[in-house]
C-alpha cells in the first residue's frame, strides 16, 4: 500500500488540481500517475490526468492509449472506435494498444475478433501470460473449453505462480470430463511446485467433488502445513469429516478454525449440527446459542434450536425460535410450513393462517397447501372465506377432498342445496374417502347416507 500513500507524483498532481496550478510532467511521469488511478479504479481522476497529459503532450501515443482504456471502462464505444481508428496506423506493435483493441471487440460480444487480435499481439513477445489468459477467457465465452485449456496452460507456463490460470485449467478439465488428465496435470504441477497453496486446494477440491474424502483431507492437510491460517480450508476439511460421519473430528477441526475467525456464528452453528448428529442435544443447543450470541439475527441457528426443543418436548420454545427465524427469512417456504405446523400443533389456528396464505400464493401447484389452508379456515369458523379459497383451489386441483371440504362449508352455512351438490361431486370423484371424511366432518354424515340412498332409489 506504500505506493498509494507515498506517491509523490500523485501528490504533486492532486495539489496542482486543487490549486488550479499548472506544473510540467513528462510523459513517463504522467503515465505513472494515470496507471496509479487506473489500478485504484478511480477513472474520473485517471481521465483528468489523461486530459492534462494530452494538453502537455498532444501527440503522445501512450497517453492516448490510456484514454482508450478509460473509454472502454466507461463503455463509450463510439468514441473508443474513433480513437482506435486514429491509433491503428501507428500502434499495431504496441501491446497496450493491442490489448485495448481486443478488449473493444470482447466487450461488444465478438470473441473471435478479440482472439485474432490477441494472437497478433503475442508476436510482440510481451505480456504473454496476460494475453494467453485473455485468449482462454474468450474461448470460454465461445463455449470452447478445449482451446481455453490450451491457452490457460500456456499462461501457466509463462508464469507458474499464476493462480488464475491454474484454477481455470481445472475448470476446463472438469468441463471436458477429463478427470484422469486433470489429476495427472495437478500431480505434475505439484511435483514441481510442492508449496503451491492453490494447487493443494484444487487437489482437495478435486477429490472432495468425487467423494474421496480421505484423499481430499490429505490435500487440505498439505495446504494447512504450508499456511495454517487458511480459514476456509478448515471448513472444507471439516466438511469431509462430516461426509465420512466422523463428527467428533469435524468438531475438532471447526474448533481449530474458531481460533482464526473474526465472525464465528456459522462455525458455532456447524459445531451444533455435528453435536446434533452425535445425539447430544444439550451440547448442540449450547453451540447454537453461542452462534446467536455472535450474530443475534442468524436464523439458521434459531431454526435448529426450534427443531431441538421440539425433539425434547419444549413446544413453547420450539414455536418461539421458529417465529424468530421465519421473521428474519420470510421467503423461506420450508420455514413458513414449519411455523404453520407449530401454530396448529399449539392450537393457535388464527396465527397459522398468515403462513398458509403465503404457501398457497407461492406454491399454488401444491395440493396440500390449499387443503391445509381451507381446513384451518373451517376450524376457526371462517366458512365463507374457506369457500373462496376452495373455489380457487379447484381451478388448480380437481380433487375429491376439496369437494368434501366444500360440502362441509355449505352445510355449516345452511346452504343445503350447494352442500348436497358438492358432496355428490366428491362421491363421484372418490367414494372411498367418504368414511374418513364423515369422521372429520360430522355434518355430512347423514348427508352421505341420503346421497347413497338417493342413488340406490334411482337405480331401482
Amino acid at each position: 500500500m506504500e505506493e498509494y500513500f507515498g506517491n509523490e507524483l500523485v501528490k504533486k498532481f492532486e495539489e496542482m488540481m486543487e490549486n488550479n496550478d499548472e506544473f510540467y510532467f513528462d510523459t513517463e511521469e504522467l503515465e505513472d500517475i494515470i496507471v496509479y488511478y487506473l489500478e485504484l479504479g478511480d477513472f474520473n481522476y485517471a481521465d483528468k490526468a489523461v486530459s492534462y497529459g494530452l494538453k502537455l503532450h498532444p501527440n503522445s501515443l501512450d497517453i492516448k492509449i490510456k484514454k482508450l482504456e478509460i473509454l472502454l471502462e466507461w463503455e463509450e464505444y463510439n468514441t473508443a472506435k474513433e480513437l482506435i481508428n486514429e491509433l491503428k496506423g501507428s500502434s499495431m506493435e504496441n501491446t497496450d494498444f493491442m490489448v485495448c483493441y481486443a478488449k473493444y471487440y470482447s466487450n461488444l460480444g465478438n470473441p473471435r475478433k478479440s482472439i485474432e487480435i490477441c494472437k497478433k499481439a503475442l508476436t510482440l513477445e510481451e505480456e504473454e501470460n496476460f494475453l494467453h489468459n485473455f485468449i482462454a477467457d474468450e474461448y470460454v465465452n465461445l463455449g470452447d473449453p478445449f482451446n481455453a485449456l490450451k491457452h490457460y496452460r500456456k499462461a501457466l507456463k509463462e508464469d507458474p505462480a499464476d493462480e488464475y490460470a491454474l484454477e481455470n485449467c481445472m475448470v476446463c478439465f472438469s468441463d471436458l470430463n477429463k478427470s484422469e488428465e486433470a489429476i495427472a496435470f495437478l500431480n505434475e504441477y505439484l511435483d514441481e511446485f510442492a508449496y503451491s497453496e492453490t494447487a493443494w486446494f484444487e487437489y482437495g477440491q478435486f477429490y472432495f467433488n468425487r467423494k474421496n474424502y480421505d484423499e481430499a483431507i490429505r490435500g487440505y492437510d498439505y495446504l494447512l502445513a504450508i499456511n495454517s491460517n487458511s480459514v476456509g480450508v478448515y471448513a472444507n476439511k471439516a466438511a469431509c469429516y462430516e461426509a465420512l460421519g466422523q463428527y467428533q473430528k469435524a468438531i475438532e477441526t471447526y474448533e481449530e478454525m474458531l481460533e482464526l475467525e473474526y465472525t464465528k456464528a456459522f462455525t458455532f452453528y456447524k459445531i451444533g449440527l455435528c453435536n446434533k448428529a452425535l445425539k447430544q442435544p444439550i451440547v448442540a443447543l449450547n453451540a447454537f446459542q453461542k452462534s446467536l450470541r455472535e450474530d443475534p439475527q442468524f436464523y439458521l441457528a434459531m431454526m435448529e434450536q426450534s427443531y431441538l426443543y421440539e425433539e425434547m418436548g419444549g413446544m413453547t420454545e420450539a414455536l418461539h425460535f421458529a417465529k424468530e427465524a421465519t421473521q428474519l427469512n420470510e421467503n423461506n417456504l420450508d420455514y413458513q410450513k414449519r411455523l404453520a405446523f407449530l401454530f396448529i400443533d399449539s392450537g393457535k389456528f388464527e396465527e397459522s393462517l398468515a403462513c398458509l396464505k403465503k404457501l398457497v400464493d407461492a406454491e399454488p401447484s401444491r395440493f396440500y397447501n390449499w387443503y391445509a389452508y381451507s381446513e384451518v379456515l373451517m376450524l376457526v369458523g371462517e366458512y365463507e372465506e374457506a369457500v373462496t379459497i376452495l373455489n380457487r383451489a379447484m381451478k388448480k386441483h380437481h380433487r375429491a377432498e376439496l369437494y368434501y371440504q366444500l360440502s362441509n362449508c355449505f352445510y355449516n352455512l345452511k346452504d343445503q342445496d350447494k352442500g348436497m351438490e358438492s358432496l355428490q361431486k366428491a362421491l363421484d370423484l372418490d367414494p372411498s374417502l367418504a368414511k374418513d371424511m364423515q369422521k372429520k366432518y360430522p355434518f355430512i354424515k347423514d348427508e352421505v347416507k341420503k346421497v347413497k340412498a338417493s342413488r340406490v332409489k334411482k337405480k331401482n
